[in-house]
């Protein structure tokens, strides 16, 4: 499939995809305490940006998923660097939101690097574990591909920024804890709204009359021309 039409249901996926990215990044600015378990507000959201990764790669295939990940790495840079340049400008003396204005924008370095590389690194290997078993599976396990391939890629995703984001800033076992409950919870979340992304899916396939398979594609994750 070499041709670069753009369906509007391809692009609206895309669109949605970006901006769960950007959220993610602005929610997870604040922690959240659900029963014992303390996690970033970033879980509301982040997840759907897998389950949008499932159903791309499974209806489009990983050429055109290729293209909306860079997509949403280069809006979230955009963000952050927006937010950078925000900060970094000061404040007339008469407003007094600049203390929370720079807590939520003004993303450490450290912290917006290990948040960027994480994202590219999970959401790929996400992608690609998709699009390896639908070619063993064909149209069969759908579920199975969705869960298995979210649990790579969020656990590359948690392993990948916890270290880079807070190693050296607390104790390691504490680190291991964060990122186990990080992988555990997204993945839960996957499984408890498969039912409704199965059903997109299936609408999809359907109003697009398309379920690519990616025979002898490059997975080279730099060939977003590809597509």
């Amino acid at each position: 499939m070499n041709n670069k039409n753009v369906s509007v249901s391809f692009m609206l996926c895309g669109i949605l995809f970006c901006v769960c990215l950007v959220a993610s990044n602005l929610l997870g600015t604040k922690i959240l305490q659900i029963g014992p378990f303390p996690l970033t507000a970033g879980v509301i959201v982040f997840p759907i940006s897998y389950i949008l990764n499932d159903c791309i790669s499974e209806v489009w295939g990983f050429r055109k998923v290729r293209l909306v990940i860079w997509m949403g790495f280069l809006m979230n840079f955009f963000v952050v660097a927006l937010g950078g340049i925000a900060t970094a400008i000061p404040a007339p003396p008469f407003w007094e939101g600049e203390e929370a204005f720079n807590f939520v924008f003004g993303l450490a370095p450290r912290i917006a690097v290990a948040s960027l590389m994480a994202f590219l690194v999970g959401s790929f290997l996400n992608a690609w574990v998709m699009s390896r078993l639908k070619l063993r599976h064909r149209e069969r396990k759908f579920s199975l591909r969705a869960i298995l391939s979210t649990l790579a890629g969020e656990s590359a995703d948690s392993l990948i920024f916890f270290p880079l984001a807070f190693g050296g800033l607390m104790p390691a076992s504490e680190l291991l804890k964060m990122m186990v409950l990080q992988v555990t919870a997204k993945t839960v979340y996957e499984i408890i709204v498969l039912p409704l992304t199965t059903q997109i899916v299936k609408r999809l396939k359907r109003s697009e009359g398309v379920s690519v398979y990616d025979d002898n594609i490059s997975y080279n994750v730099f060939k977003i021309n590809e597509i």
